[in-house]
C-alpha cells in the first residue's frame, strides 16, 4: 500500500515508520526535521523535509491511506506560539484532509490525543463522554477532529486519542512523564514529583505504533474516535514503579496541575487489539539504554527548549 505519514520523524513517528516499512508498504514521510532525521534509509521510504502547511507540496498521487502525526504536541508547546498551534494542528489539517478527499485518499488515521476529555471525574472515560478542553493544545486537538471527521462520507476516518506515551524512540523525549521520572531517577537518583494524585493514561511506544498499524489493516472498522491507553495511573504510582526499578528516592512537592483523567479503551479493545507492552517495560529499557550510554539527552529531547532554540516562540 502507498502511505502518507506526516510527522514521521517525531517521537513515535520514528518508531512507526520502520515498522510501516518492514510490513511492505511504501511511504512518503514529511516532516519539517526540526528535531532532526532519524529514520533509515529504504528504498520504498521518500522523506521529504517539508512543512505540513505547505498544503500544495504535499504529493498525494497515487497515496491510498494518510496517518497524520504532525503537530505542536504538549500544552507548554502550544502555548509558546498559539497562532502557529492553530496553524499547525487545525488549518494546515483540514487542508490536508480537503486535498486527500480531492485525491481520492481512501482511509485516514488522524493522531489526537487523550487529553480532549479535560478533567474528569468518571472511572471509565469513553468515547462517548463530552469533550471538555482545557488548554490550548486540547483545544486544538478537539476542533481538528471534528474537522477530520467531517469529511467521513467521503473517506474513511479514524481518529485516535492516545494516552501519554513513554519508552524509547530514536527521536527521544524527555518530557512525558514516564521518561521524565526515569530519566530523573537515572541522573540524579531521586524523582521529583508535582502533586502526585493526578491520574494519568499511559501507553508504551511500540503499542502506540501497532495502534496505527492495527487501523491501516483494518480499514472497514467504522469511522469515528477510539482511545488508546491501557494503564491509567497516578503520578506518584509512576514515580513508584520507577523507584523500583532504579532504586532512587522519591520527592512531593505541590502542584497546580490540575490534570486528571482516566481513559476506558473498551471500544479499541473490541476491535481486536491486544497490547503487549506496559510502563514497567518502557522504564526498564531507558534504564538499560542510560546503563548502555545510548540514551540521547540534549535539548532537542525537550519540546519546548528546542522550540525556544529554533525561535519557533514568537
Amino acid at each position: 500500500m502507498k502511505l502518507l505519514v506526516t510527522g514521521g520523524c517525531g517521537y513515535k513517528g520514528s518508531i512507526l515508520v520502520p515498522l510501516l516499512l518492514a510490513d511492505g508498504h511504501e511511504v512518503i514521510n514529511l516532516d519539517t526535521q526540526w528535531f532532526g532525521n532519524f529514520l533509515p534509509e529504504h528504498s520504498k521510504l521518500t522523506n521529504l523535509k517539508c512543512d505540513i502547511r505547505d498544503t500544495n507540496g504535499i504529493p498525494l498521487n497515487g497515496v491510498q491511506a494518510v496517518i497524520h502525526l504532525a503537530n505542536i504536541a504538549n500544552d507548554p508547546a502550544v502555548d509558546l506560539n498559539p497562532t502557529l498551534s492553530w496553524e499547525v494542528n487545525v488549518l494546515a489539517g483540514q487542508q490536508l484532509a480537503d486535498r486527500c478527499v480531492r485525491s481520492g485518499v481512501e482511509h485516514f488515521i488522524y493522531a489526537s490525543s487523550g487529553s480532549v476529555y479535560g478533567i474528569k471525574e468518571e472511572s471509565k472515560v469513553t468515547e462517548d463522554l463530552p469533550l471538555v478542553p482545557i488548554s490550548v493544545y486540547n483545544k486544538t486537538k478537539m476542533v481538528a477532529e471534528r474537522v477530520f471527521l467531517s469529511y467521513s462520507d467521503r473517506m474513511r476516518v479514524h481518529c485516535i486519542r492516545p494516552a501519554t506515551v513513554c519508552g524509547l524512540s530514536p527521536r527521544m523525549r524527555l518530557d512525558v512523564s514516564v521518561n521524565l521520572l526515569t530519566y530523573q531517577a537515572l541522573k540524579k537518583g531521586e524523582i521529583t514529583v508535582f502533586g502526585g494524585e493526578q491520574t494519568r493514561p499511559n501507553i508504551h511506544i511500540e503499542d502506540m505504533a501497532n495502534v496505527y498499524r492495527h487501523f491501516l489493516s483494518k480499514p472497514d472498522l467504522p469511522s469515528g474516535c477510539y482511545n488508546a491507553g491501557f494503564e491509567n495511573l497516578r503520578i506518584l504510582d509512576i514515580a513508584t514503579k520507577v523507584k523500583g526499578i532504579t532504586n532512587s528516592e522519591v520527592l512531593r512537592t505541590k502542584s497546580n496541575d490540575p490534570r486528571s483523567y482516566r481513559q476506558d479503551s473498551s471500544k479499541l479493545l473490541a476491535t481486536g487489539y491486544v497490547p503487549t507492552r506496559g510502563v514497567t517495560d518502557a522504564i526498564s529499557e531507558i534504564q538499560q539504554a542510560y546503563i548502555e550510554n545510548r540514551l540521547l539527552d540534549d535539548d532537542s529531547c525537550y519540546t519546548v527548549k528546542w522550540m525556544k532554540h529554533l525561535h519557533l516562540d514568537s
